[in-house]
């Protein structure tokens, strides 16, 4: 026990008392330190007795795509660890190939008597889809939030970053570094989040380069949110004499990579390439990534406290919270082949304004 007491209050950085102390339910410690040693429990892999189990509050369900592309289970980590700290379980459902689709999932979790269900990047971001699924959801009685993508036809909290925002932060980055040719790599244009890149895109390429709207979709290409996907969209626009690529999610970027490589090419010194997310270890890769990060833990936890005061009987406005991206420059972006670096340049826009 000694061993045990020792390593758990290093792991949480208090004294063994008092872990001694929040162990045998005593009072006289604070709310915040009491978590931090039933965190180092966990951490450690201890059971916590049973006096500290928390009794659940209710299920609460969490649909999101797919696993493969890191930016999914980031968000799942983020919102679970959020619905557990408010005495809430957590129940993962997830899309496979070939599997249980989103309404199936949904039916189950619903039978299950879900106290309420957050959706990441589901049908409600495919304009093409039928949106009266989810006012069937809401006639059972069961709160839901929404994470990336909107639709005015659903009365629900929505949570999203500014895509918008995020193309001019990749754009602005490139065209800095002496970028004109400039390509946008996304998937299917069905999707609200693609739209809005889109539009983004097209309007930084205006400021910024001095492209207008019909040269600028001509550098856009389709494809789908994966490594080869990224591969196949990179190729074709390499081949429309990009230098620069714009990735609408780091999987796909890690495709723009190889695209380039298969050609010969080096990034970033022939082409630069951004990702889209930041997902867990693409600061790792090679290059390290230039990406735009998509605020995950704001993101997971604004769903989560839309949630419970849907499930409280207090519902949050029926609108979107719209959450500002970053920019995180690493190794795959460089001044452009043949250009130079214009630390401080001024764009198209803001010369015009001055003139």
């Amino acid at each position: 026990m000694t061993a045990r007491l020792a390593d758990i209050a290093a792991q949480a950085g208090v004294s063994e008392a008092t872990v001694s102390r929040v162990l045998n339910g005593k009072p006289g410690v604070a709310a915040g330190t009491r978590e931090a040693v039933l965190a180092a429990l966990d951490l450690l892999g201890y059971e916590r007795p049973a006096r500290l189990r928390q009794r659940s509050a209710g299920l609460v369900g969490l649909i999101i795509p797919e696993l493969e592309n890191p930016i999914f289970p980031a968000f799942a980590q983020v919102i679970a660890q959020a619905l557990t700290r408010q005495g809430y379980t957590p129940v993962l459902a997830t899309q496979t190939p070939g599997g249980s689709t989103e309404d199936e999932l949904t039916g189950m979790l619903v039978e299950r008597g879900v106290a309420g269900i957050i959706f990441v990047s589901g049908l409600h971001a495919d304009t093409t889809a039928d949106m009266e699924r989810y006012e069937r959801l809401r006639g059972h009685g069961v709160p839901f939030v929404l994470v990336n993508g909107f639709s005015p036809e659903v009365r629900a909290p929505f949570v999203s970053p500014d895509d918008r925002a995020a193309m001019g932060l990749a754009v602005a980055h490139l065209a800095s570094l002496g970028h004109r040719r400039i390509g946008l790599a996304l998937g299917p244009v069905r999707f609200v989040p693609v739209q809005r890149k889109i539009e983004g895109f097209v309007r930084a390429m205006a400021d910024e380069v001095g492209t207008d709207a019909e040269g600028s979709r001509e550098l856009i290409q389709h494809s789908l949110y994966t490594l080869e996907g990224g591969q196949a969209a990179t190729s074709a626009l390499l081949d429309r004499g990009c230098t620069a690529v714009i990735c609408a999610s780091d999987m796909m970027a890690l495709g723009a990579i190889r695209a380039a490589r298969g050609r010969g090419l080096t990034v970033p010194r022939d082409v630069s390439v951004i990702g889209f997310d930041d997902s867990p270890l693409i600061a790792f890769t090679d290059p390290p990534l230039t990406t735009i990060r998509q605020p995950v833990p704001a993101m997971g936890q604004a769903a989560v406290r839309a949630l419970l005061e849907e499930i409280g009987g207090t519902p949050a406005p029926h609108s979107e919270f719209v959450f500002l991206p970053e920019l995180v420059v690493r190794g795959s972006t460089a001044a452009a082949p043949g250009g130079v670096s214009v630390a401080g340049r001024t764009s198209p826009a803001e010369d015009r304004s001055r003139g």
